[in-house]
């Protein structure tokens, strides 16, 4: 797989990192830090900022004191079994059929049981709403197909999982993410081969210009 070529949006790693974003939403940065060292690192420095701001409002401990702190927490990892403190593994080939575990929760973690709907010739979805609100939409395109022109009410983050669409943003192939907000109106035109497979979360419904769309918007929950 190709590095990510598109990223993040700074104040969207702020948020991650901060612990802001909504579990939807988070879900779907996670994924994306996954596949992309650039936002992985940022995010990973971002935290380191906030740690130290929030260590600078705590009392001073002495330093003997620290030192069993630090060693309790340890030993509490370790007894728990956390990650990266546990024995190391070796790592099994990817399953092409397993589905990111921060979708699980919400799809299950099998791609071919997925029980997608029909939305339009070569046009699939499956829509959730998770606990805090925001939408999660899967959507399966057909290779060649023209999604509505469409602008957003709020904010959407999508994360390409197979396949590939082009739009006025560029070329978004797996392992992309399009951090989208109000200002962003855009068609995804997928690409020629495999069918575009990406996930999306949003805070507030789409908005589309075109009368059709705008009538079916309702039918689909979008």
């Amino acid at each position: 797989m190709t590095r990510p070529r598109h990223h993040l949006d700074p104040a969207t790693v702020i948020s991650h990192a901060a612990g802001a974003l909504p579990p939807e939403m988070a879900a779907i940065v996670a994924i994306h830090c996954d596949t992309c060292p650039e936002c992985r690192r940022r995010v990973a420095d971002a935290e380191k900022v906030g740690g130290a701001l929030i260590e600078l409002q705590r009392p001073e401990f002495a330093p003997d004191r620290q030192t069993r702190l630090r060693a309790e927490m340890l030993e509490r990892l370790d007894r728990a079994g956390l990650p990266g403190h546990s024995p190391r593994r070796e790592s099994l080939p990817p399953d092409p059929d397993r589905l990111p575990a921060p979708l699980h929760p919400y799809f299950g973690s099998s791609y071919r049981r997925l029980k997608w709907r029909w939305m339009g010739p070569g046009m699939h979805y499956i829509r959730t709403t998770g606990p805090s609100g925001c939408t999660l939409l899967m959507l399966r395109i057909g290779p060649g197909k023209s999604m509505p022109v469409h602008s957003h009410e709020g904010s959407e983050i999508t994360q390409i999982l197979r396949g590939a669409y082009d739009d006025a943003l560029g070329h978004f192939g797996v392992g992309d993410i399009a951090d989208l907000d109000a200002e962003i109106e855009h068609q995804p035109v997928t690409s020629p081969g495999e069918p575009c497979i990406c996930v999306a979360a949003l805070d507030a419904p789409l908005r589309f210009p075109g009368w059709l769309a705008r009538t079916l918007q309702p039918v689909f929950g979008i």
